[in-house]
């Protein structure tokens, strides 16, 4: 099995990678000096002998290489370049987030950036991304937790090493709010659904949400709700291969009504349902930013 080279950016992820890759059962060697990685892929593919001098089969193998490396990261391309010449096959695993999900993380756990000492984090980051380009670059995987929580981030490792799913690196992420609650501030693309009949004047779909068949009916019964998904369905079809192109990592689409409880979670639900192919050239999830605000504001 080819050894996993785990790297990306500062408080993306990494240490929880780690973590999550040991519970499949790789073994996992952080911060390892760039010298040392030769070595590191030779023990990979030679096996244990033992005793009556019989291989066992090569075990699961990562290690973390990133900023922390110094200066020896600059010889790293040239060491990628002459285990590909000697055959000897590896994986790069690159974890990356928004800047401002990363400052937002490190101001959380008071820790130190590797290179922005104490200079503004904003610079170290900055630093950091020119330094590990030539990676993302060769990455066979480049996984954005911007979005992700913990159990996400599993997730997507889980479909990648252990059920050995094809790793899709766009994550197309549909989400529903409520424009009373202010647009996503990481929104790519936002519809307004406003111009939809409004379930909530009704006293008896109020309480309800757009998970429920009642809101469904009421909202979908109207043809131009259809025709909004057949339409953005298009567009976004259209929009995903360029976006696949050019690199893009992430894809926030959001759908938004009033308050984000009734005809933005079904349309949402119903993009979902319509981007939800088998051999799509992405992956994707959902969540409903707002559904429950107004019934813990009492109203």
């Amino acid at each position: 099995m080819k050894p996993l080279i785990v790297t990306g950016m500062s408080g993306a992820g990494k240490h929880t990678a780690i973590q999550v890759l040991e519970d499949f059962g790789y073994n996992c060697v952080d911060n390892l000096p760039v010298p040392l990685l030769k070595h590191f892929v030779d023990l990979n593919f030679s096996g244990q002998i033992t005793g009556d001098e019989v291989k066992r089969p090569a075990q699961k193998n990562a290690v973390v290489i990133d900023i922390r490396n110094g200066r020896n990261l600059d010889m790293l391309q040239s060491v990628l370049d002459e285990l590909d010449a000697d055959g000897k096959g590896f994986l790069i695993m690159f974890l990356d987030a928004e800047d401002n999900v990363l400052i937002k993380r490190y101001k959380e756990t008071r820790h130190t950036h590797p290179i922005s000492g104490a200079g503004r984090i904003a610079n170290g980051l900055s630093e950091e991304r020119r330094a590990l380009a030539f990676l993302k670059e060769r990455a066979d995987y480049v996984v954005d937790t911007t979005h992700l929580l913990v159990r996400d981030l599993r997730e997507e490792l889980s479909r990648i090493f252990v059920d050995q799913k094809e790793y899709k690196n766009l994550l197309v992420t549909i989400l529903s709010f409520g424009f009373k609650y202010g647009i996503p501030t990481d929104a790519d693309l936002v519809f307004d659904v406003r111009f939809l009949p409004n379930p909530f004047y009704d006293l008896a779909l109020r309480p309800l949400t757009g998970n429920d068949g009642p809101i469904r009916e009421f909202v979908m019964k109207e043809s131009a709700a259809n025709d909004f998904i057949i339409k953005v369905n298009e567009l976004i079809s259209f929009l995903i291969p360029n976006y696949i192109k050019e690199g893009k990592n992430q894809l926030v689409i959001c759908v938004g009504c009033t308050g984000g409880k009734h005809r933005s979670v079904t349309l949402a639900n119903a993009l979902y349902d319509r981007l939800q192919v088998a051999d799509a050239p992405y992956g994707i999830r959902i969540e409903h930013r707002d559904i429950d605000k107004d019934a813990k504001r009492g109203k």
